[in-house]
């Protein structure tokens, strides 16, 4: 009986884990990103229902950027040109996003990534949920 409360209490802990990001999916990054959710460290949560702008992230290896754009009604995007510089690096055993612009630095821990969720985690433990943006032409 030992043995099976064990082993429901161990299932449990790791069912509620998230896959660890590998090395292999950091290409799921390119392309666009909405966000969704922002989960404060005070256990607060912020629901983004409509955003009218959406993140495109750029990488070739572990460099690009990220620029913020704005979704057009036919499909295409507006964006002012600011790019945020991104190199990935790894801080023990997790993918960290490395930002750089004129104005400062710096850093968030990848979570989860997956084709169409992506979760970060910043420096003050808050992290911001995201999903796959689909453009207004295809939906």
């Amino acid at each position: 009986m030992r043995n099976i409360v064990l082993f429901v209490f161990i299932f449990t802990l790791f069912s509620g884990c998230r896959p660890k990001v590998q090395e292999a999916d950091l290409p799921k990054l390119n392309g666009y990103w909405e966000i969704q959710k922002v989960e404060m460290n005070d256990g607060e949560d912020k629901d983004y229902k409509v955003n009218p702008t959406v993140d495109y992230i750029q990488l070739k290896g572990k460099i690009g950027f990220r620029q913020k754009v704005m979704p057009q009604l036919n499909g295409s995007f507006q964006t002012n040109n600011i790019r945020e510089k991104i190199t990935i690096t790894t801080e023990d055993g997790h993918f960290c996003l490395n930002y750089a612009t004129a104005y400062g630095k710096w850093k968030e821990t990848l979570v989860q990534l997956t084709d169409s969720v992506l979760v970060v985690k910043n420096a003050d433990a808050i992290e911001y949920r995201y999903k796959k943006f689909i453009p207004f032409s295809k939906k």
